[in-house]
């Protein structure tokens, strides 16, 4: 990875998991977790009067928050081999033979294609969760830890975090508070609760192994991605992603969302997104319909990374010392950067009273923030030190908030279109069909792995022939959206996902 390119966004697949569920028991169950309807809905967070290290009650009164996410997709499944994505890899189906190609199979409509977990944040049902528990599903479902299903309602997503929240119709639930992830300390101890390759409700306890960590592993879904990860040893595996990481006080810290291993299955590193992060991402949701993304309009060099500025020097015959902070190579048109005097040579090392010791400290930073808040940062200039306020910008270059309802048909699908030529359709065997690109990472196409020329011949089972014809079928559209469309090696293909 030679750069790292920064327009850092304000809020930071192939789903985690199992072809199935192990335990499908839906007996009477044990209500005893939950509230009566006569009583008030209370925290899932540990009693005061118990002693903090107590983790018997901290899991007793956090299991309860902590639910099974099933993803259901309507479309053709298929085996791949070493090839495969990164979340495929530390998430996928742990029942493919590796190294080798499988028959194309459609899956039965009863069978989950991915599980993961979420945690109940509210008493009247919003859960959050990892975007790619949920990406690319059809009909969603929530099982309570009594048993208890629910259909949920997807309310957003943001790849960039890898953030999701869900809603489902219940009152009286138990939930889990978010704590402030900058007071969490290395050496901490948390538990990491879901439902690790099946096993539901299942606790592990480990402690906090390091903090900011990027393993560049939401690059995939986002051009822009936010990694600033918490590191856990608590065991995490396939079905952790998007379940509760628990401090001491049994307040949410973290959402588990991957770990890094050479088999697919926990060898001691798992990461989850810090809570300040994942709260300020589903405030975002719930107020706006989408994340509010602010960018500084950088791109930069993680000093603290060696050997990626000595491959920099190396390409570009510069001598920039490693260290700590992160060194700007360029600042975009009209960015907040460069509108606040920041240029190229200088090296960011302080925002708003926080030291910048590498990239993830500064994606979080910013991440965390909306287009139009203002940040102090402090940057080195031959060798002394300056500070500039700078107003942070959306990625057009936008200080002003917008709600999902004020954005266009294309902003929402992330692309551009053209119309087919007669040439190309005779080409294709097609009598209609409109090409996709400029795809953004973190649009509704991008979210059911559509990719730039890939040719749309129907929406919604509506034949269309331009980008007016898209925008006329879904202008104001909210629910299901069915997209068939020929990719880049022909092959026909239909797949869905929602609009709100």
């Amino acid at each position: 990875m030679p750069l790292i390119t920064v327009g850092v966004l304000s809020a930071a697949t192939t789903v985690g998991a199992f072809q199935f569920i192990q335990n499908r028991n839906n007996n009477n169950t044990d209500l005893n977790y939950f509230h009566s309807p006569n009583q008030e809905a209370q925290f899932a967070s540990l009693n005061a009067n118990k002693p903090a290290n107590d983790f018997a009650e901290i899991a007793k009164n956090s299991v309860p928050a902590v639910v099974a996410v099933k993803n259901y997709q309507n479309r053709v499944q298929s085996s791949r081999g070493m090839d495969q994505d990164l979340f495929d890899f530390f998430f996928g189906n742990p029942f493919e033979s590796r190294g080798r190609q499988a028959p194309q199979q459609q899956m039965p409509k009863d069978i989950p294609t991915g599980l993961g977990s979420g945690v109940i944040i509210s008493p009247n049902g919003y859960i959050i969760t990892n975007n790619h528990v949920v990406q690319g599903a059809d009909k969603l479902e929530v099982q309570l830890n009594n048993k208890k299903n629910y259909i949920a309602t997807l309310v957003g997503t943001d790849p960039s975090s890898d953030i999701a929240l869900l809603k489902i119709e219940a009152g009286g639930l138990p939930y889990l508070n978010f704590a402030n992830s900058d007071n969490a300390e290395i050496g901490d101890w948390v538990l990491a609760i879901g439902n690790p390759l099946g096993l539901n409700s299942t606790v592990t306890a480990g402690i906090i192994s390091a903090k900011g960590r990027n393993i560049d592993i939401l690059r995939q879904n986002s051009a822009t991605p936010i990694e600033a990860f918490i590191q856990t040893d608590a065991a995490i595996n396939k079905g952790n992603s998007g379940g509760a990481l628990v401090d001491m006080d049994g307040n949410l810290v973290g959402i588990n969302s991957a770990i890094s291993s050479t088999t697919g299955y926990y060898e001691g590193y798992g990461f989850a997104v810090p809570a300040n992060l994942a709260k300020k991402v589903v405030e975002d949701i719930k107020k706006f319909g989408l994340v509010q993304r602010a960018f500084l309009g950088v791109s930069t060099i993680d000093l603290s990374d060696e050997m990626l500025v000595k491959q920099y020097n190396f390409q570009n015959k510069t001598d920039i010392k490693p260290g700590n902070g992160v060194y700007i190579i360029e600042t975009t048109d009209d960015s907040a950067a460069r509108s606040a005097g920041l240029k190229k040579g200088d090296i960011i090392t302080n925002i708003d009273g926080k030291e910048i010791d590498s990239f993830a400290d500064l994606s979080l930073s910013i991440g965390r923030k909306r287009p139009g808040d203002k940040v102090t940062i402090t940057y080195m200039r031959d060798g002394k030190s300056h500070t500039a306020t700078v107003t942070l910008r959306d990625q057009s270059g936008r200080t002003d908030l917008r709600s999902r309802s004020e954005l266009t048909v294309a902003e929402k699908l992330g692309s551009d279109f053209r119309a087919l030529t007669d040439k190309e359709k005779v080409y294709y065997g097609i009598n209609s069909g409109v090409v996709v690109q400029n795809l953004t990472n973190d649009g509704l196409l991008a979210s059911i792995q559509m990719t730039d020329g890939d040719i749309i011949i129907e929406v919604n089972g509506k034949s269309v022939d331009s980008k007016s014809d898209i925008e006329k079928i879904l202008k104001n559209h909210k629910g299901q959206v069915n997209i068939k469309y020929l990719d880049r090696n022909g092959r026909l293909t239909s797949r869905g996902f929602t609009m709100q």
